[in-house]
């Protein structure tokens, strides 16, 4: 029996609950950045576009792109475009235009394959001068992640899945200051943060997770089969975490940035 077809699995609304939790990174990340006046940024990965909103709007940028490939998430972020600020549909690790002054992407290249050979497309992407500034997650070794992958190499996910399991691309953070090194970046930064956010209890991050990793594995089944490999996964965590009221989820992330 083949899987069936692909569906946007992105639900704003859900990707939203969290929305304070999730704003943190992102300004932290727009804090490595060098204004300049008169900017090009593009943000691959911009998702439900108020991220991308702000950092137009703080940087004073004289033109954004927001890039996604979730229909549902451009959706809404279309009725904030407008004063420079646009969105169009794309495949983040495709883009290969040049000619802007920052690169940005929060919380989605762990999406793209291949960061070894990602990292030298993105450069390309730049102009004399120009910035990267991008933050992925890197919290595979959580069990809210590595349940996830267990529970997809279980029968009959395993079969339905056609063997999928979902593998982060994140390389370790000493790589990233190799390779903005070997590109020939003139100043650069590569920092690890872990993130600790109080939730009401353990069977929040479920939630949490169905807004973002999980999504990966909803879009690949059929809805009988997701409700089974949630209802499992949601058995296997409860398990493999404290029943702690309110409950810590620390979530570790990989900030890089660099000017040429």
């Amino acid at each position: 029996m083949s899987p069936p077809a692909e569906r946007d699995a992105w639900d704003p609304e859900r990707y939203a609950r969290f929305r304070d939790e999730r704003r943190a990174p992102f300004l932290d990340l727009l804090s490595l950045v060098e204004p300049r006046s008169g900017m090009r940024v593009v943000d691959l990965g911009c998702g439900t576009g108020e991220l991308t909103r702000l950092a137009h709007e703080r940087l004073g940028a004289r033109e954004t792109l927001g890039v996604d490939a979730s229909p549902a998430m451009l959706e809404k972020a279309a009725p904030l475009a407008g004063g420079g600020l646009s969105f169009a549909r794309g495949d983040a690790g495709a883009f290969e235009d040049g000619g802007w002054d920052l690169v940005l992407s929060n919380a989605a290249l762990h999406w793209v394959p291949d960061h070894e050979r990602l990292l030298p497309r993105l450069a390309a992407c730049l102009a004399d001068g120009g910035q990267l500034a991008v933050q992925v997650p890197a919290n595979e070794d959580h069990p809210s992640h590595a349940v996830a992958r267990e529970v997809a190499s279980e029968p009959p996910f395993r079969d339905a899945l056609a063997g999928h399991v979902r593998r982060s691309p994140v390389l370790a953070p000493e790589r990233y200051a190799e390779l903005l090194f070997r590109l020939g970046f003139a100043a650069r930064r590569v920092r690890v943060e872990v993130y600790g956010h109080p939730l009401a209890s353990r069977d929040e991050v479920v939630e949490w997770v169905r807004g973002t990793l999980l999504a990966d594995y909803e879009k690949r089944l059929d809805a009988g089969t997701w409700a089974a490999f949630l209802a499992r996964y949601r058995e296997r965590l409860r398990a493999a975490l404290p029943d702690d009221r309110p409950f810590l989820y620390t979530y570790r992330r990989v900030f890089v940035w660099a000017r040429r």
